[in-house]
């Protein structure tokens, strides 16, 4: 295997598919397992000590589920040629009891080690394609320090980053919203230039989410962070909805609760305000219902 054939199995991961339902627990094991080697060379991790990561980052970063399954995960890796177990895939069960009863331990396979030593900018690059492959670009900081992975997104992130985006999805939807956030209504520029307000997808583009209008909104930068986060979500009705999981001091009121049951603000024309579909992907895969009562 040299490089060239890593990323391309990086890119071609097999990840569970039913609809168009999130399942980031392979980038996600991934991610963490890049952190492990690059901070202590750790080559073979025992299930035990991944168990509770990888529950704690699908709980942070994957869509709400009533229960999360880090041995899916750890065992069907080894299906893409990057990852190998200590003992015979085949003869695990997928069963938490079973991966820790036998003290199972996985790691990338001998040949993706060779690799990560011969260059170790190659870690910093699997994890760039994991990234931008699945998980939009207002949360790649989060993820990056909830796992421990240093990395710099400064020019080797931007050579990575595909390039199959609509141009003009950006122009268009601070267009639809006369370059105000569709929440708070910021609209600040230095001299003639937008500063601040972002062209969000509400269903992400990692996900097949379309560049067209009724698949974004615009939004303060602030805004666009705390709606790919789950933090508030848009119904049908384009009431915004926060989380019962969310609270604060400083800022919590301002900023949520005083939209919170509000309408957003409406495009510049009907057929460009979001679609239904789209706001019911962002509640059932990113938002962290359930909802907070609304009063009358």
């Amino acid at each position: 295997m040299n490089e060239q054939a890593l990323k391309a199995r990086l890119q071609k991961l097999q990840i569970w598919k039913q609809g168009d339902q999130r399942a980031p627990h392979k980038p996600l094991l991934i991610l963490y397992a890049l952190a492990e080697y690059q901070r202590e060379k750790e080559t073979m991790l025992p299930y035990e000590e991944v168990k509770p990561k990888l529950t704690d980052l699908l709980r942070e970063f994957g869509p709400y589920r009533r229960s999360y399954h880090p041995e899916q995960p750890f065992v069907r890796l080894t299906r893409d040629g990057i990852w190998h177990l200590n003992k015979k895939a085949d003869r695990i069960h997928l069963h938490n009891r079973m991966l820790l009863a036998e003290d199972v331990k996985g790691g990338f396979t001998k040949e993706v080690l060779e690799l990560f030593e011969k260059n170790p900018l190659l870690i910093k690059e699997a994890a760039e394609l994991i990234l931008q492959d699945h998980f939009p670009e207002t949360i790649h900081e989060d993820i990056l320090t909830a796992v421990g992975l240093d990395l710099d997104l400064g020019a080797a992130y931007q050579l990575h980053k595909k390039k199959t985006r609509d141009p003009r999805f950006r122009e268009k939807i601070l267009r639809a919203y006369e370059h105000s956030c569709a929440v708070c209504g910021f609209n600040v520029r230095l001299g003639s230039q937008l500063v601040g307000v972002e062209a969000a997808h509400i269903k992400w583009h990692q996900m097949g989410g379309p560049d067209t209008e009724e698949n974004g909104m615009a939004l303060c930068s602030l805004h666009h962070k705390l709606f790919d986060r789950g933090v508030f979500t848009i119904n049908p009705l384009r009431e915004l909805l926060v989380s019962e999981e969310a609270h604060g001091s400083s800022g919590f009121q301002e900023w949520l609760m005083d939209y919170h049951g509000r309408e957003i603000r409406s495009p510049i024309r009907p057929d460009y305000a979001p679609a239904e579909n789209f706001m019911h992907w962002h509640v059932k895969e990113v938002f962290r219902g359930a909802e907070r009562f609304v009063s009358d």
